[in-house]
């Protein structure tokens, strides 16, 4: 990542990003997280109700996060009888402890446990996803859900992505001895991985006072290769500062290995939404911050 280029790109305010003359990536702007949440929301209800007028099923990943949806979904799917019967939902990932190993059923990383009582359970039963077409990752249904994915295309793709631009847990890789090309993350599928160490921290920050001892130290995650490949793909972000320098790299980067967010641009149909706050940067409020090799003249 070049600094000149980089540092440009955080100083652009937030309202000049929709419209900047190098932006590569569809980028839309709501006011605040609620805002957010909303255009989530109907996003997922209508492409689903589109497909029920068509009488075909729908397949649709999902991640766990960002959390300002799921109660706007519920409200709307209740609300005007959407049926979710011929819905097949493939959660995007999962944290696992230092062994591997799913972690305890009421951890706050639990994925599963978070997704069935915020996506799932306030779901009039007649209307709900059939248990069935619930699939969540875990070593031991690696194989079979890279196989249940394979047999049919994925309509949409819902995400958010990581301070490293990651796109569920498809960190950008810093092992030392083995790297990894743009061709092979591209093609990267299903697997299990260590969580990278600025990951761990940040999420140690987030939610647990930094005490990143309790932070998962592994996880499973769907590859990109299975993410991009959805007909449409909408990743969202509420999370202010610790997503702000990643989207700036999305909308305005050549694709890298470095963010993997910004393969997106390779999709014919994708978009990311953000918040004012997650729009904003600081050093696009802070003009006369100087850096050596950067802003001397």
């Amino acid at each position: 990542m070049n600094k000149k280029d980089l540092y440009r790109w955080c100083c652009v305010p937030a309202e000049g990003l929709a419209a900047h003359s190098e932006r590569r990536l569809p980028f839309l702007m709501t006011k605040d997280s609620a805002e957010m949440g909303e255009v989530m929301a109907m996003e997922l209800v209508q492409s689903i109700e589109e497909a029920n007028a068509q009488k075909r099923a729908f397949r649709v990943i999902v991640p766990c996060g960002p959390k300002c949806w799921y109660a706007p979904f519920v409200r709307l799917v209740n609300a005007r009888d959407v049926s979710m019967q011929n819905v097949t939902v493939f959660h995007m990932d999962e944290c696992l402890d230092w062994e591997g190993k799913p972690l305890a059923k009421n951890d706050p990383y639990n994925f599963r446990t978070f997704m069935e009582v915020h996506f799932y359970s306030g779901i009039r039963p007649e209307l709900a996803v059939p248990e069935a077409n619930r699939f969540f990752p875990t070593p031991d249904t690696r194989a079979l859900i890279a196989e249940e994915i394979a047999k049919a295309p994925i309509d949409l793709t819902l995400g958010g992505w990581g301070q490293d631009g990651h796109i569920a847990y498809n960190q950008s890789r810093r092992e030392p001895f083995s790297p990894v090309t743009l061709e092979e993350l591209r093609n990267c599928s299903i697997r299990v991985q260590n969580n990278n160490i600025d990951t761990i921290i940040t999420l140690a920050q987030r939610s647990y006072g930094a005490a990143y001892q309790f932070v998962p130290p592994m996880s499973i995650t769907l590859g990109l290769k299975e993410c991009l490949s959805a007909k449409k793909v909408r990743l969202y972000s509420d999370t202010g500062t610790w997503k702000q320098t990643a989207l700036r790299v999305a909308l305005f980067s050549e694709p890298t290995p470095e963010y993997p967010i910004t393969l997106l641009q390779e999709h014919p149909d994708a978009m990311v939404i953000a918040t004012y706050e997650t729009a904003c940067h600081p050093m696009s409020e802070h003009p006369e911050w100087e850096f050596n090799g950067i802003t001397e003249a």
